[in-house]
């Protein structure tokens, strides 16, 4: 059930994308959580995460399945993560973690060709929601989040 996101990776039209909005409430709800405790949720997650995906790929006997969308859920809280909840904001990080998590620009797309198991799934999704942070961190500091 986490691995395909609470079944928003059965979407027979863009999983990670719906993965990726199904995430957006949860995240409403941990940012309003202390900081270090966010970060913890996010390494638990992401351990987690690690496993579930690749027990799952294991299972369905496809590395990376299209449903496998905890991915897009961690990779999504990372984007977010300085983020100050309001509507601009929700737009902003789900836009730019969809574009880096899609485009995969370098390191992403190597990472998510040369990465096994669960680590392979998660890593691409992870840097996606690196970049999106950094740029939607800089976007927010000059103010028009």
């Amino acid at each position: 059930m986490l691995a395909f996101g609470f079944g928003s990776g059965l979407s027979p039209k863009a999983p990670g994308t719906i993965g990726s909005l199904v995430a957006v409430p949860l995240w409403l709800v941990l940012c309003q959580l202390p900081v270090a405790i966010y970060w913890l949720v996010l390494l638990v997650a992401t351990v987690l995460g690690v496993y579930i995906c690749g027990r799952a790929a294991t299972k369905l006997g496809v590395h990376d399945h299209s449903g496998i969308v905890w991915d897009e859920f961690v990779g999504l809280w990372i984007a977010m993560a300085f983020l100050t909840p309001s509507l601009n904001a929700v737009i902003c990080g789900f836009v730019l973690f969809r574009f880096f998590d899609i485009v995969k620009p370098w390191p992403i797309g190597w990472l998510d060709k040369k990465m096994q198991g669960g680590i392979g799934i998660m890593i691409d999704d992870i840097v996606a929601g690196i970049f999106a942070a950094v740029i939607a961190a800089y976007i927010s500091y000059l103010g028009y989040l």
